[in-house]
């Protein structure tokens, strides 16, 4: 299997890849959670496809850690594009989210836009904006209460009707996400409390 997928990674380097296989997406990140599957266990890195993140505490560790990533692309005959790192940032935006020391925000490029969107008209443009808004539900408290009556528009049993309660809805959750609200790193040093819901159905 490993000989096969190097056989693919020679051909992403030389653009050729796109016409050898269709099975890149699949392929791809399997490779690469196998080959960095212990600094994932361990805790400090994250990849999505071809984007990988490093975190660390203090950067005598990051500097380390750094290192052993390099050195693991290097014995594997992959390589980084320069100018598409940053190396030593305190913040930064990885899968539409903003991450700094302490807590992780929205990107306010994807929430630039929200201010001038008009009431919908239609079910796929409802379905528009419940695609951004489940992109970000976390950060929304009772998000899929708020949007329930977005969501019914949805329904192919549901005709299109653009209630007072669909404007309310949609009024509220645009200002909910203009707040740029935050979530918050757990202290790892405190006890956690889980609570669990569990349904019968």
């Amino acid at each position: 299997m490993e000989s096969h997928l190097q056989d693919k990674l020679r051909a992403i380097q030389t653009n050729h890849y796109v016409f050898q296989t269709k099975q890149f997406a699949g392929n791809f990140p399997s490779f690469m959670n196998d080959i960095l599957s212990d600094f994932i266990d361990e805790g400090w890195c994250v990849i999505y496809m071809d984007d990988i993140l490093l975190f660390s505490t203090n950067q005598t560790k990051h500097r380390e850690q750094t290192e052993r990533l390099m050195h693991r692309i290097q014995k594997h005959d992959l390589y980084f594009k320069p100018e598409k790192c940053e190396f030593n940032v305190t913040e930064v935006i990885f899968l539409g989210m903003v991450i700094r020391l302490g807590y992780v925000a929205m990107d306010p490029v994807k929430l630039a836009g929200i201010a001038e969107w008009e009431p919908l008209k239609t079910v796929k443009g409802v379905h528009t904006f419940l695609e951004f808004g489940n992109f970000y539900r976390k950060f929304i408290r009772k998000y899929a209460q708020l949007a329930r009556p977005l969501n019914d528009l949805t329904k192919k049993s549901q005709k299109f009707e653009w209630t007072m309660a669909c404007q309310i809805a949609f009024n509220l959750l645009k200002k909910k996400f203009l707040s740029e609200p935050v979530l918050l790193m757990p202290d790892t040093d405190k006890p956690f409390v889980i609570k669990a819901v569990i349904c019968l159905r």
